[in-house]
C-alpha cells in the first residue's frame, strides 16, 4: 500500500477532467482497506471515495486523500434451485460484472448492461435503467467503517433505496467504505421488456425467442446508439435525475406540450424524461466553449476536449435555470461534483 503525493485523477474519471489529488492511495485488498482506515486517522482527513469516476465532476484540485477502491472478485456463495446469491467485490467494473452474471444465465441485471463504473458506486447511486433498478436484486453489503476499520454489513431494507438514493448519501455519508455487493438472482428469469426500446430493439435485432442474453444485447445496442463512449468523448452518463412532479401540474404541461412523456412515481406524482426537457429548452447538440450536451442525448454533457470542472458546472447550471424558466421545474444533478 502506497501514499502517493500530487497525482492526477484525470485518468481516474470518465469525464477526463484534469484534477490533482494531495494524496492518493490505491487498496487491492480488504485487509488494505482495514488498514488504511485503522491506522490513518481517516477520520481527521479530508476524503475522497474513488471507484471508476463515472459518476464524479472534479471542480478543483482535491486537497486531501484519495482512495481509490481496487478490490477485485466474483463468486457465488449461496445457490438453491430457484436463485443463486452472487458476492462481488467493490473494484470490479459493473458492466464486466453484469456479462458474468448473463454468462451464467444469472437473471436480474441484464437491463442494467453497459453501465459505467464500478460495483461498489452502484448501491450509494441505486442506479437504475430500462424498468430495473439495482434495490430489486440487491441482497446486501459489506462495508469498512472508515472510524475504525470494522466491517458492516447493510441489508436492503437498512440501505434506505429510493430513486437513485440510499443511505449511503445521507446518514452514512462519508462514514463507510463499500467493500462488496451481494446480489440474489433469478435461476428462471422473469424478463422485462416494457420499458424504453427494448422491444422495438428485440424486433429489430430478429430475436424470436425471449432469453437473458438477448436483452442485454438489446439493452447495449440502445444505450451504445444513443449515448457517448467515454474512452472517446469525456462524459459521465445521464447528468441528471429524472424529475418527478405532482400530476396536477403534469396535467397542466400536458396542455401545451401534447407529447410530453410521464410515468406513474407513488401517490399524486408522476416522473418526466429530464433529457426531453432539456432538449425543449435547445440544448441538444450544442456546444459551449469546451462542453456542451450530446447531439444524441441531452440529458449526457460532454467534454469535448479541454474542459474543466467548472466549466462543465456552469453549463448544468444555465441547463437547470432554463428547465426551470420554461417548465417550472427544478432538475437535479445526478452527478456528485466535488
Amino acid at each position: 500500500m502506497n501514499i502517493q503525493q500530487n497525482i492526477s485523477l484525470k485518468q481516474y474519471n470518465t469525464f477526463g477532467i484534469e484534477a490533482i489529488a494531495k494524496e492518493f492511495v490505491a487498496v487491492d485488498t480488504l485487509e488494505e482497506l482495514q488498514i488504511l482506515c485503522q491506522a490513518f486517522n481517516l477520520n481527521e482527513r479530508k476524503l475522497l471515495i474513488l471507484g471508476g469516476g463515472s459518476n464524479l465532476l472534479l471542480t478543483e484540485n482535491f486537497e486531501g486523500m484519495v482512495i481509490h477502491v481496487n478490490l477485485k472478485g466474483i463468486r457465488v456463495i449461496h445457490e438453491n434451485e430457484e436463485h443463486v446469491w452472487v458476492k462481488t467485490m467493490a473494484g470490479e467494473v459493473w458492466h464486466k460484472f453484469v456479462m458474468w452474471c448473463v454468462e451464467r444465465k444469472y437473471a436480474g441485471l441484464e437491463n442494467l448492461s453497459l453501465i459505467p463504473g464500478y460495483v461498489g458506486a452502484a448501491p450509494m447511486q441505486n442506479i437504475g435503467a430500462y424498468g430495473v433498478e439495482l434495490k430489486h436484486t440487491f441482497d446486501s453489503l459489506e462495508a469498512v467503517e472508515i472510524a475504525t476499520g470494522d466491517i458492516k454489513k447493510f441489508t436492503n431494507e437498512e440501505c434506505k433505496f429510493g430513486y437513485r438514493e440510499s443511505i449511503f448519501k445521507h446518514e452514512a455519508k462519508g462514514k463507510y467504505i463499500i467493500a462488496s455487493v451481494t446480489f440474489k438472482l433469478n435461476k428462471h428469469p422473469q424478463f422485462n421488456t416494457t420499458y424504453g426500446a427494448i422491444q422495438q430493439t428485440l424486433e429489430k435485432m430478429h430475436v424470436n425467442e425471449l432469453s437473458i442474453k438477448a436483452i442485454s444485447d438489446a439493452v447495449i445496442a440502445i444505450r451504445s446508439s444513443k449515448l457517448p463512449d467515454p474512452k472517446v468523448l469525456g462524459n459521465a452518463g445521464s447528468f441528471f435525475k429524472n424529475p418527478e412532479i405532482p400530476v396536477a401540474h403534469y396535467e397542466l404541461l400536458k396542455q401545451t406540450y401534447t407529447d410530453l412523456v410521464a410515468y406513474p412515481a407513488g401517490k399524486d406524482q408522476v416522473k418526466l424524461a429530464a433529457g426531453w426537457l432539456i432538449e425543449q429548452c435547445g440544448w441538444k447538440g450544442k456546444v459551449v466553449g469546451n462542453t456542451g450536451a450530446h447531439k444524441d442525448q441531452a440529458l449526457v454533457l460532454v467534454n469535448y476536449g479541454n474542459a474543466t470542472g467548472q466549466e462543465v458546472l456552469d453549463l448544468a447550471r444555465q441547463i437547470q435555470q432554463s428547465v426551470k424558466d420554461k417548465f417550472g421545474i427544478d432538475i437535479v444533478p445526478e452527478v456528485n461534483v466535488i
